[in-house]
């Protein structure tokens, strides 16, 4: 079963989604006047917090005109954990169209929760007050990001990020050669679907719904009463197309049953 190629770079695209969030953040410096003297873009990196420490600590020329700058920040995916409480039926599909109208039959996805984490590097703790001000006020706890999932079908999903903890480090140790770091460390979590293969759907539009009700919940003695039967309108309608909808509603009151396969009352 295992071994069918596919991939929808669904993790990939959440990922940039997330670091999107946090590239364009600026943070300002004023004078006595209170008036700007500079005005910074906080640069964005992917990569784990310890590669930029181990570059401030390893810079062997403290004087050197170009060191690592900061403020900046830097993220990471930290795990990818399966979330039961949003799961739905293994063995549910669901039809949709591609770019050329044909049909395509989807497995439902499976929900999984992405751990990220943020960090803000600054020397100066008023730099990253503006940073974290920035951010939090989004976050209620939730952020929801609309990612195309699977570009192919054009299913497009709002995914919720989560803020769930916000840490604080400052660190700064040795002499006074040391250049001082301050850290701040936001944990997310972006609730996120995988999508398996997507496959033909020899079995076409449904065009044709037709819907029995009866007197009693007890169909092996309760009468049929009503059909309603509903189709397209115009008949031969795509679902990107504009259309309505045909209603009919049949009186029966006898104690048959339609039989999908037969396709006739029996």
């Amino acid at each position: 079963m295992l071994g069918t190629y596919y991939y929808h770079e669904i993790i990939r695209k959440t990922i940039i989604s997330f670091g999107t969030l946090f590239n364009d953040i600026h943070i300002q410096h004023k004078n006595s006047s209170d008036s700007v003297i500079s005005d910074m873009k906080v640069p964005l990196a992917y990569g784990p917090t310890q590669k930029f420490l181990a570059r401030l600590e390893q810079q062997t020329e403290l004087n050197k005109s170009v060191q690592i700058t900061l403020p900046r920040m830097s993220f990471e995916m930290t795990s990818i954990d399966y979330d039961a409480t949003r799961k739905a039926g293994i063995t549910q599909t669901f039809r949709a169209v591609d770019g050329s109208s044909n049909m395509k039959k989807v497995y439902m996805p499976v929900p999984y929760n992405i751990g990220f984490e943020l960090s803000i590097l600054a020397k100066l703790n008023d730099d990253a007050l503006q940073i974290v001000e920035q951010i939090l006020p989004y976050f209620q706890p939730s952020f929801n990001l609309t990612v195309d999932l699977v570009e192919s079908i054009g299913e497009k999903r709002d995914i919720p990020v989560v803020l769930n903890s916000v840490a604080f480090q400052d660190d700064y140790e040795g002499d006074f050669s040391t250049r001082r770091a301050l850290i701040y460390r936001l944990q997310f979590t972006a609730k996120t679907y995988l999508f398996g293969p997507v496959a033909d759907n020899p079995e076409g539009l449904i065009r044709k719904v037709i819907v029995d009700t009866y007197a009693d919940t007890d169909r092996t003695t309760a009468k049929r009463e009503m059909r309603y039967t509903v189709t397209p309108d115009p008949t031969n309608a795509n679902p990107g197309d504009d259309f309505g909808f045909s209603e009919n509603w049949e009186y029966l009151g006898d104690s048959k049953s339609y039989s999908p396969t037969n396709q006739s009352d029996i």
